[in-house]
């Protein structure tokens, strides 16, 4: 009866939540289905075990949400993320649009800019490189899926995104765990999404297919944000609430794109020196003190890495646009809003996974994913890819399955001699993959944007966020279990 109820509200969550309602209701409500059937008690599983596991997420990764989506509402306002993507598209031009679209995504959200922020600038530019060189508009989401949403997430060293913080605190790993492992990914990924882009373009020539003059029913990037259904599914996606998008101050003078670029090396350049220079040589034995918990230095110095290093670029770039920043209170307040939804409905899955690990019958699902041939890299593998299928989240599934597994996989990595930076890339890389499916926010707010339905473009971003994803984990596994870490 307990794995009964497992599924059935894991089945009650995923359905109600594809159908637009908020995580919020829905996530205690499939919790205490699963706590019933296992004759649980409720009340304490709601107030205990289910708070206690979304308290406990929000109390790690607040600084994260927080600052990142502060961070790209500031970058957005001041004009810089159109700086940055419009001196791209101008240097490679139309006939190289796809590749265009695809490094200007890359390069913002590698430097910490929040998903959908991305988005809504990145639309407009593809539209004009695509609509100039005549490719058709149903490739643009696969375009810009494959620069914002694969790589840049999951694979390349130091990436502040959140879902590469999510295993810091269990592996006691930084944000560059495993960097070659994880160029090496990139580099799989990269190359066979512009592929696979590269033959659909070329095919749609072959055929005298261009870019659509008038694409029915686009959404304009108001009516996405403000969708309810979009809204409530984004929310769980990534750290940014697409309903602010549209709010704050957002000047009309551009800066230079050396300006524009400045706050995202600053990013990449702050977290690299506060992992490899300044906190290994910090004496943090405060830390033991009874009143800072029970923590070690080694499960909060990747939060304070990321988070120093956007706090810095967030002062750098308010240094550097202060004059475009024309109502620096209402973007501020924009961006700090923008957190708040989606951490707590991440937190919110959390709980849900916390009231499910805690029942005795998920020991039948623990045994089963521990017992999948492969070793310890293939089921973290699995468990993760599963879980944020399910979700249609990687953060989401991917703290879930480390708060129910995490403590098992660090026992089998010390027991197999198994790096935990490598249980970290491919924790990560895992829960980037199959999160991708249809009823994901980040899918479902760019076809919104772009103009285009799942029948028309869902293929190719099968292909360039999935499949390429999916080479490359392979190829992390491979290469770690031969070579090790590295």
């Amino acid at each position: 009866m307990g794995l009964l109820g497992i599924l059935l509200g894991l089945g009650l969550l995923i359905w109600l939540a594809y159908r637009g309602w908020s995580v919020l209701l829905l996530t205690p409500l499939a919790a205490m289905l699963a706590a019933a059937f296992a004759f649980e008690p409720l009340l304490a599983n709601w107030t205990q075990t289910f708070m206690t596991g979304a308290a406990g997420f929000i109390a790690q990764f607040f600084p994260i949400f927080l600052l990142g989506a502060l961070f790209g509402k500031l970058m957005e306002d001041s004009g810089s993320v159109r700086t940055v993507a419009g001196f791209i598209g101008d240097k490679l031009g139309p006939r190289r649009g796809i590749l265009a679209v695809v490094l200007a995504g890359a390069l913002v959200t590698y430097g910490g800019v929040s998903l959908f922020v991305a988005f809504f600038v990145l639309v407009p530019m593809a539209t004009a490189l695509f609509r100039d060189a005549g490719i058709p508009r149903r490739l643009m989401p696969a375009a810009i899926a494959l620069g914002t949403s694969t790589f840049t997430m999951s694979m390349l060293p130091g990436t502040p995104a959140v879902q590469n913080a999510i295993p810091m605190p269990f592996f006691g790993t930084t944000p560059f765990a495993a960097p070659v492992l994880g160029l090496i990914a990139t580099a799989i990924t990269l190359v066979f999404g512009l592929w696979w882009l590269g033959l659909m373009e070329a095919a749609a020539r072959k055929r005298g297919e261009g870019f659509e003059a008038e694409a029915g029913g686009t959404a304009s990037a108001e009516q996405a944000a403000e969708d309810l259904v979009v809204r409530e599914r984004a929310t769980v996606t990534r750290e940014f609430d697409p309903a602010e998008v549209q709010r704050g101050g957002a000047c009309t003078d551009r800066p230079g794109v050396l300006v524009a670029a400045l706050p995202l090396v600053v990013v990449l350049a702050v977290n690299l020196t506060m992992t490899a220079l300044v906190l290994p040589n910090l004496d943090l034995g405060f830390l033991a003190e009874e009143r800072f918990g029970p923590t070690t230095p080694a499960a909060v110095s990747g939060i304070w890495s990321v988070s120093v290093a956007l706090a810095t670029a967030i002062l750098v770039l308010i240094a550097l646009n202060r004059r475009r920043l024309t109502d620096l209170r209402a973007s501020v307040d924009a961006g700090v809003n923008a957190s708040v939804l989606p951490i707590v409905s991440v937190a919110s899955l959390v709980g849900f996974g916390t009231v499910v690990a805690a029942l005795p019958a998920f020991e039948l699902v623990r045994d089963w994913v521990l017992g999948i041939e492969g070793g310890p890299l293939v089921s973290l593998a699995v468990s993760t890819n599963v879980l944020a299928a399910l979700t249609g989240s990687a953060s989401g599934g991917l703290t879930i399955a480390l708060e129910a597994l995490g403590e098992t996989y660090m026992a089998l990595a010390a027991d197999l001699g198994i790096d935990p930076a490598l249980m970290h890339r491919v924790a990560v890389i895992g829960a980037g993959t199959l999160d991708m499916l249809p009823h994901n926010g980040a899918v479902v707010t760019l076809l919104a944007v772009c103009g285009t339905t799942h029948r028309e473009s869902y293929r190719d971003i099968v292909m360039v966020a999935i499949v390429g994803a999916l080479f490359a984990l392979a190829a992390v596994i491979v290469l770690g279990t031969l070579l090790g870490s590295f």
